[in-house]
């Protein structure tokens, strides 16, 4: 019999045994559950910092990133490498994410607006209220790059666009956003 903590151990050995990125879609290809936490691992954190900022709350950001997973344990033998693994998994992410905003949208008694922290500074406070108001394809490249610290062809592959066209969004939030900052300036 097989105790918690010699289970655990086996899991993280398990985890080790990834030699390569291959090695480790491979192991998700098979159904492997360590494979799949090891994916986890390197790329929740990430994936619970988009959808916090597309959804606005951390219940939610967190129920995204469950799902988001969901998605990609059931779909894996479908992914066939033409972009990274953490490409795709952003990908799902954000679908999950506009599901779930589509969804309140339809729900009546989740019309409202998500109250701010009472905590945060003003000038917080005003940049996000200026994403919120931005052009949603604009404020999602902002986020990815400039807050996630993502590559333009990264942003590209996940958003299914040309790279000039991310580039091209940036500009556009970073001017938009300006505009409203500035506006509420005397």
């Amino acid at each position: 019999m097989v105790g918690a903590s010699q289970l655990a151990l086996m899991n993280r050995f398990e985890a080790a045994a990834y030699n390569s990125d291959a090695d480790l879609l491979a192991a998700c290809r098979r159904q492997d559950l360590g494979a799949f936490e090891q994916l986890y691992l390197a790329h929740g954190a990430r994936l619970k910092s988009i959808a916090w900022h597309l959804v606005g709350n951390r219940e939610d950001a967190e129920d995204a990133v469950q799902e988001t997973f969901l998605k990609a344990y059931r779909a894996i033998g479908s992914f066939h490498g033409q972009s990274g693994i953490g490409t795709w998994l952003c990908r799902i992410a954000i679908n999950v994410c506009y599901d779930l905003a589509r969804k309140r949208r339809l729900a009546p008694e989740a019309a409202g607006e998500f109250p701010a922290p009472k905590n945060q500074l003003p000038l917080r406070v005003a940049l996000e209220d200026a994403l919120k108001r931005i052009h949603p394809r604009h404020r999602m490249v902002f986020l990815l790059f400039e807050v996630e610290g993502m590559k333009h062809s990264e942003i590209a592959s996940i958003l299914e666009v040309p790279e000039g066209t991310s580039k091209a969004w940036l500009f556009e939030a970073k001017k938009e956003l300006k505009r409203l900052l500035t506006e509420k300036v005397p």
